[in-house]
């Protein structure tokens, strides 16, 4: 079992930049790729960023983040960031750390999942 917690969300005004985190509950953190998804309300669950596992030389974005969203990963802290610069109000969902310990190539299959953190950008 792999227990993903996010945190980091908030309320930030349009333009603004927050920093999501999700640490993992596993020693084989490095060994698995990481994303984040989002999901606002009345919509269907999205794509944000993705990253490889080892050193995450490999990164994937959605069209709608890729200028604006940065995906790392701290192995030591078996934790993975989201840096969200430039945040505009269609950016408010709540937020969802993956992970795939399938070890799939991309695109990755995630078979955990994180809670979520709610992230609201007001104008």
């Amino acid at each position: 079992q792999v227990q993903l917690v996010e945190s980091g969300g908030g309320l930030v005004q349009a333009g603004g930049s927050l920093r999501l985190s999700c640490a993992a509950s596993t020693r084989a953190f490095s060994s698995y790729a990481m994303g984040w998804f989002r999901q606002a309300p009345g919509k269907e669950r999205e794509f944000v960023a993705a990253i490889s596992w080892k050193s995450g030389a490999n990164t994937y974005y959605a069209d709608s983040t890729k200028d604006r969203f940065t995906i790392s990963r701290d192995n030591a802290k078996n934790t993975v960031y989201l840096q969200m610069n430039s945040l505009k109000p269609e950016d408010t969902a709540v937020y969802y750390c993956n992970a795939d310990t399938i070890r799939s190539n991309w695109p990755f299959r995630y078979d955990y999942w994180g809670q979520g953190t709610q992230v609201t950008v007001f104008s």
